[in-house]
């Protein structure tokens, strides 16, 4: 699979960034090193001024590519979820049973990525750890709709379509699958997130297998049946 991703672009809506990053060598130091810097302080420390100085350029030059922060974290946040929409079509490809695909597609939307190999300048490893802490900041502010409208979040839009047609598709009058389907996500990041800083809040790491992939796949299919 490592090898048909590589071949894979990924192309995020234009209208969370002025010059695509993809289209240079400076774009993707951006991208890298904003993703080195996100991961290591949080979006409350992170500024354009520092991430110029972790990749020796300027604050000017990466203003040409981002207008501010909240439109970079909202590239990195559609990037990963683009990725990770790919890897659910890799994932579920010639596995025939609804109920196979839906357990693969809720362990794969709540399990830890824990490799990174695929795309040579993007730390998938960091980036999944970012998307963990920060990407609720994404979609909870005042411009949300204004960001809706333009399609920045059509990559985790059709993601959870497609988890949500399994889930139709396994009880076709089941009223709430895309409500499930972002209760597994958006839960499965908080439940990571307590796990490091608020462990009394979780239950992550009893029974041995990975709990956060069991909880969500138990409530998945005891919510549907």
């Amino acid at each position: 699979m490592h090898r048909l991703l590589d071949k894979i672009s990924i192309t995020v809506s234009d209208t969370v960034y002025l010059k695509d990053p993809e289209t240079s060598d400076l774009g993707r130091r951006i991208v890298a090193g904003a993703i080195a810097l996100l991961d290591e302080l949080g979006l409350e420390q992170f500024t354009f001024r520092k991430l110029a100085q972790q990749i020796g350029s300027t604050e000017a030059s990466i203003y040409r590519y981002f207008e501010n922060k909240h439109k970079l974290l909202l590239y990195l946040v559609m990037w990963y979820w683009g990725w990770m929409e790919y890897r659910l079509v890799f994932r579920l490809a010639n596995v025939a049973s609804a109920d196979d695909r839906l357990r693969r597609a809720i362990r794969l939307l709540t399990e830890e990525v824990v490799e990174d190999s695929s795309f040579s300048h993007i730390n998938e490893v960091k980036l999944s750890r970012i998307v963990v802490a920060e990407s609720l900041k994404a979609y909870l502010t005042r411009d949300v709709d204004v960001d809706n409208q333009s399609g920045a979040f059509a990559y985790y839009k059709q993601l959870v379509e497609r988890v949500a047609e399994i889930v139709r598709e396994l009880n076709p009058n089941f009223a709430y699958p895309h409500m499930l389907v972002t209760t597994i996500v958006e839960g499965g990041h908080v439940q990571r997130h307590f796990a490091e800083h608020l462990p009394r809040l979780t239950n992550v790491g009893e029974g041995g297998e990975d709990s956060v992939v069991r909880f969500f796949t138990d409530l998945a299919f005891k919510t549907i049946r």
